[in-house]
């Protein structure tokens, strides 16, 4: 079970935001698991973060069956809990016949309504071709609208072209995720000033 859960702090004086980051391929390694791991170092650039990252094709066995967050093994368990805690979560899935993978829409499935109300979640996908983005608009976003999370407004969709072995290559892709970084970075202020009691 190791390997599920990767932290890392930066260094900073400042207190690290608790990250989260969800990559929904079932294949292990993945472009979209690619596109999140680049999603999270370009915010910790901009602030130092605990990440914790699940890669649904290593722990979607131990999901795939679940009717119940607390049916499932305590380190399983240990990973909703994360997701529950972040400051903010990023969330990436292949697409396939115009929708996400099912394990995605599984795990998300087994969490509470209210779990993610008001959670900051900067989406991303990628597919075979540019046909596909919008179903980051269409799908991927009334997901957490659903749970009454607060999306990011830029999202990031890569194509296979947009990767050379393993690693990211695009540069207008790359300036979408310095845009969301930036975003996601705001957003994480105004969460602290609202924890804090303070109007943003």
């Amino acid at each position: 079970m190791k390997h599920w859960t990767d932290k890392s702090t930066a260094a900073s004086s400042a207190a690290p935001v608790k990250l989260v980051s969800v990559s929904g391929s079932w294949q292990s390694p993945s472009k979209t698991r690619a596109l999140t791991d680049a999603v999270a170092v370009a915010v910790g650039d901009r602030r130092p973060v605990e990440l914790t990252t699940i890669d649904l094709a290593e722990v979607g066995q131990a999901i795939v069956s679940l009717r119940d967050i607390k049916a499932a093994e305590p380190e399983i368990r240990l990973l909703f809990s994360a997701v529950e805690q972040s400051d903010l979560l990023i969330v990436g899935s292949p697409i396939f016949k115009a929708s996400y993978t099912g394990i995605f829409k599984h795990f998300f499935d087994l969490f509470d309504p209210h779990a993610l109300i008001g959670k900051p979640v900067l989406l991303t996908a990628t597919g075979g071709t540019h046909h596909h983005a919008l179903v980051l608009e269409h799908h991927i976003r009334p997901l957490f609208a659903f749970f009454r999370a607060r999306t990011l407004p830029t999202t990031i969709y890569a194509i296979a072209d947009d990767f050379e072995d393993g690693v990211l290559i695009n540069g207008a892709v790359k300036d979408r995720i310095e845009q969301a970084a930036d975003e996601a970075a705001h957003a994480i202020e105004l969460s602290t000033f609202r924890r804090a009691g303070v109007r943003a």
